[in-house]
């Protein structure tokens, strides 16, 4: 097994798999920070903060151990949004219908920030995408429901799995969306000297 170049901060399975898609090793370290917006702030800062936060909540409690840290930190965080509004995890099966209802024929955005704490200071960089949905019928959502996919998603889809179908366009970036911009990721990992591929 190759030794981690970074930990990556995030239980997220998929953005384990794309950074390892691009030649990246890491391990694994979750951190739980609190995830509500502060008061007036942006979706843009919003994602920020908190891709910043996991980074250095997990650097700073391993940092902490007696080992001591010697490993880059990558923490990211995604939203969506519509009409202002952030696209959150469904609570339920209505809230998932009025959600995917109102992205119907749409376009929304999805923010992703990724952050890298290392030794030398912390780095942030903000991917922007914009999605558009086809007209999706009251039977498709239900379908879509049963099949477990969107009851864990914000927005309430996954454009790696079946909610791909729903997404007539996207501007931007498919690994963004997903919750990773690799194109970004790399870019940040070349300057903290961690190569790619």
């Amino acid at each position: 097994m190759t030794a981690p170049l970074l930990i990556l901060a995030s239980a997220s399975p998929r953005r384990y798999e794309l950074l390892t898609q691009i030649g990246v090793s890491c391990r694994v370290e979750t951190a739980d920070v609190d995830e509500s917006p502060l008061a007036d702030e942006t979706p843009e800062a919003l994602v920020s903060r908190l891709a910043q936060q996991k980074a250095q909540a997990v650097w700073q409690r391993l940092a902490a151990t007696p080992d001591g840290l010697f490993l880059p930190v990558l923490g990211a965080d995604t939203l969506g949004v519509l009409d202002g509004e952030l696209l959150l995890k469904p609570r339920d099966f209505v809230d998932a219908q009025a959600l995917l209802g109102r992205m119907s024929g749409r376009w929304h955005t999805i923010f992703t920030a990724v952050a890298l704490v290392t030794a030398a200071g912390t780095s942030v960089v903000l991917n922007r995408n914009a999605v558009k949905f086809r007209s999706v019928s009251d039977a498709e959502i239900l379908a879509y429901w049963r099949t477990g996919e969107s009851c864990d998603k914000a927005g309430a889809y996954a454009i790696q799995g079946r909610g791909a179908v729903f997404v007539e366009r996207l501007e931007g970036s498919y690994s963004g969306v997903m919750g990773l911009p690799l194109f970004e990721t790399a870019q940040l990992l070349a300057a903290a000297g961690i190569k790619t591929m």
